[in-house]
């Protein structure tokens, strides 16, 4: 592994969910053979105590080592605590990051929110993938081993360019993980077919149609992974509901952000959005 290589990020807090997010962090960066880098952000509050903050964050992070130790024994974590307000240091350190890893929900959540603000903003704002990792499925053993089975991963993609990046980071991670599946599930409608110059009024061509344009999308990517097995779900409607259906039991659940909106809060669509905060598994969210 050379120093180039950017690391995998795990942002730590001490909150269950955020350990459950270290754990994952640890084995996907064995899996892709990169860097840990464990952060612990310490906010910005005028009335703390400085010297306190310091000692309680390094005494998180000394934990959080020893446990990623435990999960990925020799990967060698390196750790940082920066003072800033946690979103904001999160999408600055993904500029070089490979991957950032956090909980559905820190410490100051409330238990009636599925998913907290600062995974919401990191996840609509970093400059590479994040992966928000939700609480533990019941009957879930937490922390399994770097050699555990990995099963389906589940792109949800449009039939077009704008999917490119959420193809290539599902593609990579499958190939990461020798055995996984991976199902790449395109919503469509007779409306879409439309506007993509397709059939209008024959749902049977419509769905052929995008049964070809999923095959093109895929084609050099399937010669580039030929290890990856590969399984086409187009789904008449849209493709949140199968998303999040298949989150139950797939272990990453992959989709996309546009670009260029986060200002105005447009960083994720409807459908992106939706799958993040009501997925029951690991969900991963890429830049397009």
């Amino acid at each position: 592994m050379s120093g180039t290589e950017l690391p995998v990020i795990a942002a730590v807090d001490g909150s269950t969910h955020s350990l459950e997010a270290l754990d994952w962090a640890a084995r996907e960066a064995v899996a892709r053979a990169l860097p840990l880098l464990i952060v612990h952000v310490r906010q910005l509050d005028r009335r703390a105590d400085q010297a306190a903050q310091e000692r309680e964050a390094g005494e998180l992070l000394a934990s959080a080592v020893r446990r990623a130790d435990r999960i990925a024994p020799g990967l060698r974590p390196t750790t940082l605590a920066p003072l800033d307000f946690p979103a904001a240091a999160l999408v600055s350190l993904s500029r070089d990051a490979s991957l950032v890893v956090l909980g559905s929900r820190g410490l100051g959540g409330f238990r009636s929110l599925m998913l907290g603000s600062n995974s919401l903003a990191t996840a609509s704002m970093a400059k590479c993938p994040v992966v928000i990792v939700h609480g533990g499925r019941d009957g879930e053993e937490p922390g399994g081993g770097p050699d555990e089975v990995f099963p389906d991963i589940v792109a949800g993609v449009a039939a077009d360019e704008s999917s490119e990046g959420v193809l290539d980071f599902a593609f990579e991670t499958a190939a990461a993980h020798p055995g996984a599946r991976l199902r790449i599930v395109h919503g469509w409608t007779m409306f879409s077919s439309m506007l993509s110059g397709g059939p209008v009024f024959d749902r049977n061509a419509a769905a052929d149609a995008a049964e070809r344009s999923l095959a093109e999308l895929t084609a050099g990517r399937r010669a580039a992974y030929p290890q990856v097995e590969v399984m086409k779900e187009p789904v008449n409607g849209s493709a949140t509901r199968t998303l999040v259906t298949a989150s139950a039991t797939a272990s990453l659940t992959v989709v996309g952000r546009r670009r260029g909106g986060e200002s105005l809060g447009l960083g994720l669509s409807p459908v992106a959005h939706t799958t993040l905060t009501h997925a029951m598994g690991p969900v991963a969210v890429v830049p397009c």
